[in-house]
């Protein structure tokens, strides 16, 4: 996995997703990115549960009507965000910025637990970080210090939020012109 390559967002939201707001304006989430495929943000339309904001300018054909596809939709109902940081793949070189943690790598990621299972070491944010695939194999089973490596920063567990703002570090590959406002509400504007 690359830092470039965020495409995985978007894999199940197919052409034309949607950006998906909650009452309040914000992503339900940045990590993944809250978005819908158009087929799903249609029936939220004729549900009644959303209210499109901006739209592409491509449409869906039906017998009877001919509807715009909605790029940016909020929630008519808030929900509360999630405020939890699992322990996954992605958050964990979320964590790490997408760098290997010996070497600062950002090519064939892979984790590699600082202590060793072998050794006793757990599978815990304390003790795993994102490393590349040379760097994991140089280690091995062996502690740091026998390896000859050095960890760019100690691992620890991050705060939600400290996941949230380096999410926004790291935006998907594909991002539509209407998405933009939404996305960076809270970014400093410049003068």
């Amino acid at each position: 996995m690359s830092t470039g390559t965020h495409s995985y967002y978007f894999k199940s939201a197919g052409k034309n997703p949607s950006l998906v707001l909650n009452a309040d304006y914000r992503p339900l989430s940045y990590l993944p990115l809250s978005i819908w495929s158009w087929k799903d943000t249609i029936k939220g339309v004729f549900m009644d549960r959303i209210n499109v904001v901006a739209e592409y300018d491509k449409y869906v054909n039906s017998p009877s009507m001919k509807i715009k596809i909605p790029s940016v939709v909020v929630l008519k109902e808030y929900i509360k965000p999630v405020r939890s940081n699992a322990f996954t793949r992605f958050n964990l070189f979320l964590r790490d910025e997408f760098r290997c943690q010996y070497c600062g790598s950002k090519d064939d990621l892979t984790f590699d637990h600082v202590l060793p299972r072998a050794q006793g070491g757990k599978t815990t944010w304390e003790n795993v970080v994102a490393a590349c695939s040379n760097c994991n194999l140089k280690k091995g089973s062996k502690s740091i210090k026998k390896s000859r490596l050095k960890l760019l920063k100690k691992p620890v567990r991050p705060s939600t939020e400290e996941l949230l703002n380096k999410g926004r570090k790291f935006p998907p590959n594909y991002l539509h012109d209407s998405w933009t406002d939404f996305l960076y509400w809270d970014a400093e504007l410049l003068s």
